[in-house]
């Protein structure tokens, strides 16, 4: 599933310290290829794709959907950022009842030359902090391999709490879940 529903989209650029979070341009087109494309990006989600694949399956202006930030550096794309709506027949839920509805998932990945640096947390916990004004209230849900543990000291870092762990895609997956209430992300700046 993709996608938040009915939320006002696109929101005006997000402006971190050092980040901008906005919608996808066709100038991103070459950096999705080269995202999805990249063997160290695909390692925990299924492996990387072949550019000729890529080059014809990515349309023009790439990602153009509510709650997908791209995200940008220097005028440049240096990853993604996701917010969706999670299909409720996937194993792990956070909510009594949530196998019945479809719980808000974070997602991000960004470009090898751009990990180690912080951004990835930083970018998140905008997007993080731009759900909760648009969705008060709503827990988001991450899910990562349990053997990235890059994702999970970002989970952590970002708030989310371990709830659950389950085999999907052949490995064992980490879940966890963070709520306004219990995680206090940096603010967007202005």
């Amino acid at each position: 599933m993709t996608g938040l529903g009915p939320v006002a989209w696109p929101p005006a650029p997000i402006r971190t310290e050092r980040l901008v979070l906005r919608e996808s341009e066709a100038r991103d087109r070459a950096a999705f290829i080269e995202l999805f494309a990249s063997p160290e990006v695909g390692t925990y989600i299924g492996g990387a794709r072949s550019r000729e694949e890529l080059e014809r399956a990515v349309p023009e202006v790439p990602g153009r959907r509510s709650g997908f930030f791209v995200i940008d550096l220097d005028g440049a794309m240096i990853g993604m950022v996701t917010l969706d709506r999670r299909d409720a027949e996937r194993p792990g839920h956070v909510r009594p009842g949530a196998e019945k509805t479809d719980e808000a998932e974070l997602g991000y990945l960004f470009l090898p030359e751009a990990w180690g640096q912080g951004y990835a947390a930083e970018a998140c916990a905008a997007a993080l902090g731009w759900f909760a004004d648009v969705l008060p209230g709503e827990p988001v849900v991450l899910r990562t391999q349990t053997a990235n543990d890059r994702a999970r000291r970002v989970a952590e870092k970002l708030g989310f709490t371990e709830v659950q762990r389950y085999e999907e895609y052949g490995a064992e997956q980490w879940l966890g879940v963070w709520s306004e209430a219990g995680s206090a992300p940096a603010r967007r700046g202005g």
